[in-house]
């Protein structure tokens, strides 16, 4: 079956799934976890072959371990279905209820989005929490993995399928691609598909939002901020700076500059120093920092760079104001945290900083779909659309507005003896 006609069948299935009900998609999900616990031997077996082969190509250690699915992964994975099982179902729920006049009742309801292509990195984990998180929203997939997972991605996408199609999901709701040929093939098809979610490097996110006319919700960048303000407690100050940055460096949510308030400059930077050199991190000061501890000087480009590597770049500001002025400018509107003693500060941080999550007295690695309670994630946007931040079940709907009428029609309400609307606000659910 070519791409195309992959993502017609998911837009057909698509269309029916959004009329599943919530039992029949917990069924599923049921159903899901069960046969991946009974395939465990053949799925290990495969990415073993996967290892194997990317151990020939000399992947590095990090992305090898980052492949490796074994029988710990895959109770892992089946925790995490079950755990989305017990979340509400985000579609259908009545947002909003008006009544226009007496027997015309406008509903504003959730609904699935569609079809929502998912290219993600060599982690088989994530197929499984993608597709199902899809799954549970009411949306046909068509996912991506990477090519060092193509064997143990196979055989995941396989079982997902025929178990859900068994307990009664469309056929076809869930494609799985597998070249880069077809990735470049989907992006073309906006008719077909309703939403792109890329993740992986900033040089590819940046390629599929150049290159296709489909929504895309992802971030290019995690140029992320800690603030030390002049209010903070420096033992606090020092323990979220150190885990923001070097908590797990190659991430998105890791802090890339620190900045730190010029009236505590000179007492809290060599405990920066210290602290950074025993994790091995290299700082980056400008002037100010540099004539407080002996730094590398930073340039303008270290501003705007996303190291995602034992790197932090360190900036003396003048208070709070010009602390948010450089994130605003410098940021990439993903995390950015201050921490202060301060609430009129704090909150004044959180009211201006643009950016998708705005953290007070604790770590940038926080800002996370899982450790958000959201069931895991699909991914992080920065974009201004219908979702911002981590990504869970709730980012995978819209709405659609339902109105029920009792025969009015529009010429009613016009002219000089027109009807009024009584436009009063409704406290209940949508029901036929």
């Amino acid at each position: 079956m070519s791409i195309a006609e992959t993502a017609i069948t998911a837009k057909s299935a698509s269309i029916q799934l959004a009329a599943v009900a919530t039992e029949v998609k917990n069924g599923a999900l049921a159903e899901i976890a069960k046969a991946l616990k009974e395939r465990a031997g053949d799925i290990v077996s495969a990415n073993k072959e996967d290892l194997a082969a990317a151990e020939k190509d000399n992947l590095s250690a990090a992305l090898l371990k980052r492949l490796k699915f074994d029988e710990g992964k895959i109770a892992d994975v089946c925790a995490g279905i079950e755990s989305l099982i017990k979340l509400d179902d985000p579609a259908g729920k009545t947002i909003d209820a008006t009544e226009l006049d007496e027997g015309l009742e406008l509903y504003k309801v959730s609904c699935p989005i569609g079809v929502i292509g998912v290219v993600f990195e060599s982690r088989p984990d994530a197929l499984v929490q993608i597709s199902t998180l899809c799954l549970k929203s009411g949306n046909a997939a068509l996912l991506k993995g990477g090519k060092e997972a193509e064997k143990t991605n196979r055989i995941l996408a396989e079982t997902i399928s025929v178990a859900s199609e068994k307990s009664g999901l469309p056929k076809g709701w869930l494609g799985l691609l597998e070249t880069r040929g077809e990735v470049a093939e989907m992006l073309g098809l906006d008719d077909y598909i309703d939403l792109m979610i890329p993740r992986g490097s900033n040089e590819f996110v940046r390629y599929i939002m150049d290159n296709t006319n489909i929504p895309v919700l992802g971030h290019a960048d995690g140029i992320c901020h800690v603030y030390v303000d002049g209010d903070a407690n420096s033992d606090m100050a020092l323990k979220i700076a150190v885990d923001s940055k070097c908590q797990y460096v190659a991430v998105c949510n890791t802090a890339e500059t620190l900045l730190v308030d010029g009236k505590i400059a000179e007492a809290f930077l060599p405990k920066v120093k210290d602290a950074f050199e025993k994790e091995g991190v290299e700082i980056r000061g400008c002037e100010k920092t540099a004539s407080v501890i002996d730094v590398k000087a930073a340039t303008e480009d270290d501003w705007a760079t996303e190291y995602l590597e034992k790197i932090i770049s360190v900036r003396v500001v003048d208070g709070l104001d010009e602390a948010i002025g450089h994130i605003n400018k410098y940021g990439s509107g993903h995390t950015d945290a201050i921490v202060t003693n301060n609430k009129a500060k704090a909150e004044k941080f959180m009211s201006l900083v643009d950016s998708a999550d705005v953290l007070w007295n604790c770590s940038t690695r926080f800002s996370d779909g899982f450790r958000y309670g959201l069931g895991a994630e699909v991914g992080i946007s920065t974009n201004k659309i219908h979702a911002r931040g981590p990504v869970g079940l709730e980012g995978l709907v819209i709405y659609k507005w339902k109105l029920i009428g009792s025969g009015q029609t529009v010429a009613e309400y016009s002219g000089s003896d027109a009807k009024k609307f009584t436009h009063k606000k409704l406290d209940k659910n949508f029901e036929m």
